[in-house]
């Protein structure tokens, strides 16, 4: 049996949850995942095109601009040690920042998937934790946080479960930082929704943190704990979102200029997500836009510019200055007599 095959036998398979398998596009054993609960052979690599069938591409075509592969990282979070992830490395041989995406409750979902595919094109080292394969977070989990939500006004960050879930991630930034060819003093996380909350509490942890993104993201409570964030924060969300709007409220009292908010129009909750009706991509192509550009700013800053060169200082005079006579002005020209006239005497 192949191991994508699995998806046929497995009961209970949950959205999002994944194995390894041979892609049917490229052919490379990679992340196979599932969509609706249903089987689709998905490149990751060609997640965003919807390339279901055979690839036309001719032998020497030009490498893609990032490579996927299912990675595992060390973890004490979990009791066997180490757990799975999704990673998005650029192809370009180039030192490159991290971004984390710290998955929500349903694991890893195509707009999750979305966003480390924008990373990974735009020179970002992406990894998607995969927690859909642990017991860390289950139904009663899940559950309880939305309840958390209604009767304590945001998620519990503090509990126990959820501050093994955040250490969990913590593992999974700390293996990323010591990969090669990356830049460990350049990481970001990136959540939505009950993740942004999740992105929040690991920023909280880790003051080595340059930048924190985020889209219409869950409060937390308590709200005192945003107080330990020190990196930057990039919030984009709908207008019509009341939770992410109690949320911004939370994070508006953080020390001015240290959070940029972005409110797209005519959106609420989940717009960032293919396969719910929230689905917007015109809205949903400006945040991954707005995100990038964040990201670039904090993480990829352009180098500073050369001095300008020093200027001549003017000659010293050593007498006194010479008077240069003006020149005598040029006789008028004498015009010429018309035909027919006699000639002066």
């Amino acid at each position: 049996m192949r191991d994508d095959d699995l998806l046929l036998t497995t009961p209970g398979l949950e959205f999002g949850s994944g194995v390894i398998g041979p892609c049917d596009i490229c052919g490379k054993r990679q992340a196979v995942i599932v969509l609706n609960k249903e089987r689709y052979k998905l490149c990751v690599i060609d997640f965003l095109n919807k390339s279901w069938t055979g690839s036309k591409a001719k032998p020497g075509a030009p490498m893609p601009p990032y490579r996927s592969e299912r990675v595992t990282f060390p973890t004490d979070a979990v009791p066997s040690g180490e757990a799975a992830g999704i990673l998005l490395s650029p192809t370009k041989v180039a030192r490159r920042p991290v971004v984390l995406i710290t998955p929500e409750v349903y694991g890893i979902t195509t707009s999750l998937l979305d966003a480390a595919i924008h990373f990974a094109r735009a020179g970002f080292e992406v990894l998607i934790p995969d927690v859909g394969r642990t017991s860390l977070f289950g139904p009663t989990d899940h559950l309880t946080s939305r309840l958390a939500l209604r009767t304590k006004g945001g998620v519990p960050i503090t509990v126990p479960r959820v501050a093994k879930l955040v250490r969990f991630y913590t593992d999974a930034l700390n293996y990323l930082r010591s990969r090669d060819i990356v830049d460990p003093e350049k990481s970001a996380v990136f959540g939505l929704s009950y993740g942004g909350s999740l992105a929040l509490a690991l920023a909280g942890l880790d003051q080595k943190l340059t930048a924190v993104a985020l889209a219409y993201p869950v409060p937390v409570v308590p709200a005192e704990a945003l107080q330990l964030v020190t990196a930057k924060v990039f919030v984009v969300s709908g207008r019509r979102d009341r939770v992410a709007g109690a949320s911004r409220a939370q994070l508006e009292k953080l020390p001015p200029g240290q959070v940029e908010f972005v409110a797209m129009t005519e959106v609420g909750h989940n717009y960032l997500s293919r396969d719910l009706r929230a689905y917007d991509q015109n809205r949903a192509e400006e945040t991954w836009v707005d995100v990038i550009a964040f990201l670039k700013r904090q993480l990829m800053p352009p180098p500073p510019k050369p001095p300008a060169p020093p200027t001549r200082p003017a000659a010293a005079m050593t007498g006194p200055p010479t008077v240069v006579a003006p020149a005598a002005p040029k006789p008028a020209p004498v015009p010429a007599a018309p035909a027919g006239a006699p000639a002066p005497a």
